[in-house]
């Protein structure tokens, strides 16, 4: 019988897949390759990996015989159907204390169920997002991994060896138990939904009211890559605009204004509604890519429906350091909408999240990875239970100093016409946040009217309930008062 000699086995050879397996093999681990096409494993044996120390397995029994125990199988394939058939292809050939690993994008609830299902048998658990596409993969990424606390010790060298590293710390940490690794990778995947989706809207403003060219916005976005906003996304976006197609144009304005999604940032904003926590600024983003993908009805409406003609007046270079403002408290309210949603799925699911720990681990290697995930960490560190991040000192300046040119972009791009769910958005919540008093008072009036809901009094202890009989015919019996 063949002595095992690999560390760790990965199933699924797409990019991401082969990417990972070298960047694994760079850093002194053995993997045995597999792919449900067997034909690819030969391929990527002749290609990417010849003269690596990787091996080969032509069978789900052959792979596992060549794995060290405790056995450690990673998947990187399409989440749902597909994680749950290799699962039962691989269960019959492994033994209490084997572990299994899922790297695809899967919804966290899938991974608390399979940590559970597994742990019965014997088997341990591993959901763990993986961020930073195809170079992230090959020269370190940025994992999150969670499941059954157990299999850490396991796969904490391989996972800390080939991730990112920020300041000599790698962008790897255990993130809590069962989906919560899953969940956190969701809810960076939201998060860069809506950094995506600002960074379109200060590109159309920038574009369709002041006028400015590709090459003048490549300008913009390599000088906001120097400050504040210094993050992957901008630098990709300056990028973006001075790339030239064959015919010598840019290749951005020959690429179709309909936006494609995998569902993560949906799945964010459906655990937002399922928590009761108003996060805004991703369901815009969702939406934002829903209607773009509205195209022959917009070419229609556009003839159709009338609005104000973008016409810009005043000074170009004050108006875009407005827009760098708006950009940089938007993504302020981003991200503190995206950290109260870790903090109440942290309570529903008894997660113990380190707030900070998840700051680092998104600072490299990512695809939201920015200077301004350093003043995240730095906030939670400080005060682990802080309430709010608008409410730490740093980010509380920074929206103070940018909040006047946020007011004037969002009021001149109502007044023109130009789109900014948002960049509104963000500046609705901060607003909403701030205010003492909201007109929920008469919301609950209304409810109560109608539906005898009940309402709670200013001059009574929280909790006590009340009912009018608001027409004197409805009678004085309350509906049971609950919170979805």
């Amino acid at each position: 019988m063949t002595e095992p000699v690999a560390d760790i086995a990965l199933i699924g050879l797409a990019v991401m897949g082969q990417n990972l397996i070298m960047n694994m093999n760079d850093h002194g681990f053995t993997v045995c390759a597999y792919n449900r096409t067997v034909s690819k494993v030969d391929e990527f044996l002749a290609g990417p990996a010849k003269g690596s120390k990787v091996v080969g397995a032509q069978s789900i029994e052959e792979m596992v015989s060549k794995l060290k125990r405790p056995r450690r199988v990673m998947m990187l394939v399409k989440a749902g159907s597909a994680v749950d058939a290799f699962i039962d292809q691989v269960l019959p050939h492994l033994e209490a204390g084997d572990i299994i690993i899922d790297g695809g994008n899967s919804n966290f609830p899938d991974t608390i169920r399979r940590t559970a299902a597994l742990k019965k048998q014997g088997i341990r658990f591993v959901g763990t997002g993986v961020s930073g596409g195809e170079e992230g993969a090959r020269h370190g990424p940025s994992i999150m991994p969670g499941g059954d606390p157990e299999a850490w010790p396991f796969v904490k060298d391989i996972f800390q060896a080939i991730s990112a590293k920020v300041d000599g710390e790698p962008c790897c940490q255990w993130v809590g138990n069962d989906g919560a690794g899953h969940y956190v990778k969701m809810v960076h995947n939201g998060i860069e939904y809506g950094d995506m989706q600002l960074i379109c809207e200060a590109y159309q403003l920038l574009k369709d009211y002041v006028g400015l060219t590709n090459d003048e916005l490549h300008q913009v976005f390599a000088d906001w890559n120097q400050g504040d906003l210094d993050s992957y996304l901008i630098e990709i976006t300056r990028d973006i605009f001075g790339y030239r197609d064959e015919q010598g144009g840019a290749l951005v304005d020959q690429i179709l204004d309909t936006a494609g999604q995998k569902g993560t940032g949906k799945w964010t904003s459906i655990s937002a509604l399922d928590l009761g926590q108003p996060v805004t600024l991703i369901g815009e983003a969702v939406f934002g890519r829903c209607l773009s993908a509205l195209k022959d009805e917009r070419v229609k409406a556009a003839k159709a429906l009338r609005g104000p003609k973008p016409k810009f007046r005043g000074d170009k270079a004050k108006f875009i350091a407005m827009v760098k403002d708006a950009l940089y408290a938007s993504k302020i309210v981003s991200y503190a909408q995206g950290y109260m949603l870790l903090k109440a799925a942290a309570a529903e699911y008894k997660w113990k999240l380190n707030f900070g720990e998840i700051a680092l681990m998104w600072r490299g290697g990512c695809i939201i990875r920015s200077r301004f995930l350093g003043n995240i960490r730095d906030a939670y560190t400080k005060k682990p239970k802080l309430a709010n991040l608008m409410l730490d000192p740093f980010f509380k300046g920074a929206l103070r100093q940018a909040q006047r040119g946020w007011r004037e972009v969002v009021a001149k791009a109502v007044k023109n016409g130009i789109p900014t769910p948002a960049f509104s958005t963000a500046l609705a919540f901060y607003d909403g946040y701030r205010c003492e008093r909201l007109p929920a008072n008469l919301l609950q009036a209304q409810r109560d009217y109608f539906g005898a809901h009940t309402y709670e009094r200013v001059d009574a202890p929280r909790g006590e309930f009340f009912h009018t009989n608001w027409t004197g015919r409805g009678g004085n019996t309350a509906a049971s008062t609950y919170t979805v």
